[in-house]
């Protein structure tokens, strides 16, 4: 391979990228080196286990991919302002779209979700940390390197191209011969073993590790929403990784699983994909529920109406999530039987989605809601995601998709869905939590700032392109003529990016503002709230609970609190038990990494020789005998009596 196949060239933009990458990196590392931060970086953040520090490195990576995947958005914007634009070329223009999906979804969505989850349940069901806190760190590391490897592909080798779908025959070897998609293959397989992982682990922590007293029915609805979710990824993500398998074998050793030539089937990736890709919907969506059921019923004064039937809504939805799968093809040769039968199933999911709308507008009913900048993105999220309802149900009629589908109707309906089904909550997530995390609160004036600008921004984007949809515009067209009359319609949703883009600053001038300036001095439970995250100190200290609490009721921390009851006695304190960090999972995930770069390339030789740095990994974790360590009571009472004041 010459280095100008190794090295993507010839485009302007990547070669400022590739140069900016590379200054980046440069003064990273001569920054970290200048400061002598290695060392308190390995030992606080790279082989930590703590739940509460993998989350902040799952928030902070996905805010950094949020960046990324929105640059390829504003490039596309730009791209279709006008009629007749040449900022990108159709080869280039599928590569963005293709990135852009991909990362907004797998490495935007997922990992500010699961970084949320990370810090919030432990804490919420009174655990000192996951069930598997070492498998937890290697979940974040599976990912995190899963992510640098996808996106080093614009420019090493070439980004892929097939869309975010990567529909066969198109992404097979015969139409896209170059490595783009090997890149999509091996490392959303590894992204989704650290998925997987991380299901499996929740499932368990939530199973055996609530706080004495908490039966199921008195768990904070965001531990409801996580579990489902996470039952969800268990019985989900196997089939991806199957499906990205057979796609590998098919690009990288000439099987034919997807080849129709040699009696493959292209149709058996749809069923596979979506049969993954539909319940991903619900994987991102319910967290998000829960996030916003938490805020609504903090900030209404009031605890959540309809309890129950929010719990009984969220596991309906999770079952008929994998009912669903193909009404994302109805126009590719279904029998008119079959798309009635997907169509049912489909609208009936907005028999459960309606059940927790009402619940969140009676929840605010007659409550003393106080408008702080998590509730307003709770408040905009229910009219926003109401039309992407909507216009789902609109789409689940077999009939008349095939007018909608493959058209902008479609893109504008699946962006009012996951953008305020889960960007929304999770900025009303961080606002939110933000003081368990950091012992400060996130500047309420900046905050909404960024909320106007991002909730106008948004819909002035998408809107539009509901019109140009109806009018015919196909997805995915990289230009148009000046005759079809969507050049106002797409320069009006063009303007909508910028002050999107406008918001994002302002959340991130926001972080830097409250860094610098914000008061330290916010309390434990500065909202009010109602779940026992807020019964420790703000910022979590590494233990979580010097003495694990124990349940009575549903909202156990609101109803103590107003008693007095949420106090610690000194002779409650006994020493706690917490695990050791460890260095295996940063290096086993980068031993995944260099195997699947080469794999990449199909340098088979280098990725067996690289592969035994996995099976070096797994062989020392079996000899690591450390079982933890104890912190003394002198230390807990010390660090209580720092937020607590006196003991009893």
């Amino acid at each position: 391979m010459s280095l100008d196949e190794f090295f993507v060239t010839g485009d302007p933009m990547i070669f400022a990228s590739q140069i900016a990458i590379g200054l980046t990196m440069v003064g990273l590392i001569a920054l970290i080196t200048y400061l002598k931060r290695w060392k308190w970086l390995w030992s606080e953040w790279f082989t930590t286990v703590d739940h509460k520090k993998i989350g902040i490195m799952y928030i902070l990576a996905g805010v950094l991919m949020f960046f990324r995947g929105g640059v390829d958005g504003l490039l596309m914007k730009a791209q279709t302002s006008r009629p007749e634009m040449g900022i990108l070329d159709a080869q280039h223009y599928d590569e963005i779209f293709t990135t852009h999906g991909v990362i907004m979804i797998l490495f935007m969505a997922m990992p500010l979700l699961i970084g949320i989850m990370n810090v919030v349940v432990p804490l919420q069901i009174g655990a000192r940390d996951v069930a598997f806190p070492k498998l937890n760190a290697l979940s974040f590391w599976l990912f995190f390197v899963a992510a640098m490897l996808f996106n080093i592909s614009f420019v090493i080798g070439g980004s892929p191209d097939a869309g975010w779908t990567s529909y066969f025959p198109l992404a097979g070897k015969e139409f896209t011969p170059g490595v783009g998609n090997n890149y999509y293959a091996i490392s959303l397989q590894i992204a989704g073993i650290g998925t997987l992982a991380t299901g499996i682990n929740f499932v368990v922590t939530i199973i055996k590790m609530r706080a004495p007293g908490m039966s199921w029915m008195k768990m904070p609805i965001f531990v409801w929403t996580t579990f489902i979710t996470s039952i969800i990824i268990v019985a989900a993500f196997p089939i991806f990784t199957v499906a990205l398998l057979y796609m590998t074998l098919d690009r990288l050793f000439g099987t034919h699983f997807f080849t129709v030539a040699a009696g493959g089937d292209p149709m058996l990736w749809l069923n596979l994909f979506w049969l993954w890709g539909h319940p991903e919907v619900y994987i991102v969506v319910l967290p998000a529920f829960g996030m916003f059921s938490e805020v609504i019923a903090t900030f209404a004064r009031k605890n959540l109406y309809g309890y129950k039937s929010m719990v009984y809504a969220v596991a309906g939805i999770a079952f008929l999530s994998m009912l669903v799968w193909v009404h994302h093809f109805y126009t590719m040769g279904n029998s008119a039987t079959v798309n009635s039968i997907f169509s049912l199933t489909t609208m009936m999911i907005a028999i459960p989605t309606g059940v927790k709308i009402f619940n969140w507008l009676f929840t605010l009913r007659k409550g003393r809601i106080e408008f702080s900048t998590s509730m307003l993105w709770a408040l905009a999220f229910i009219p926003c995601f109401t039309i992407g309802g909507v216009t789902g149900v609109m789409l689940a009629m077999a009939a008349a998709d095939y007018q909608y589908h493959n058209t902008m109707f479609l893109v504008a309906h699946f962006h009012y869905v996951l953008i305020p089904g889960v960007v929304f909550a999770v900025f009303a997530g961080l606002y939110y939590w933000w003081p368990k995390m950091f012992g400060f609160k996130l500047n309420e004036k900046i905050g909404k700032w960024h909320f106007w600008l991002f909730v106008i921004g948004f819909n002035l984007t998408f809107m539009p392109m509901f019109f140009v949809g109806l009018d015919g515009m196909s997805r995915r067209m990289y230009t148009y003529a000046e005759s079809t009359g969507w050049g106002a319609w797409l320069g009006f949703s063009a303007v909508g990016s910028l002050i999107m883009a406008a918001g994002f600053a302002a959340l991130v001038y926001n972080i830097y503002w409250s860094f610098r300036y914000a008061s330290r001095k916010v309390g434990n439970d500065p909202w009010n709230a109602r779940t026992l995250e807020w019964a420790t100190a703000s910022p979590a200290p590494h233990y979580n609970f010097a003495k694990v609490p124990e349940v009575d009721r549903l909202d156990d921390f609101w109803y103590k609190k107003k008693k007095g009851e949420t106090g610690l006695k000194k002779s409650d304190l006994k020493p706690v038990h917490m695990p050791s960090n460890s260095w295996t999972p940063i290096v086993l995930a980068a031993a995944f990494g260099v195997v699947g770069f080469f794999l990449v390339f199909e340098w088979f030789t280098l990725a067996i020789i690289a592969s035994v740095g996995i099976v070096v990994g797994l062989v020392a974790n079996t000899f690591d005998y450390d079982d933890g360590y104890h912190i003394p009571v002198d230390e807990l009472e010390e660090e209580e009596r720092e937020w607590r004041g006196d003991l009893k």
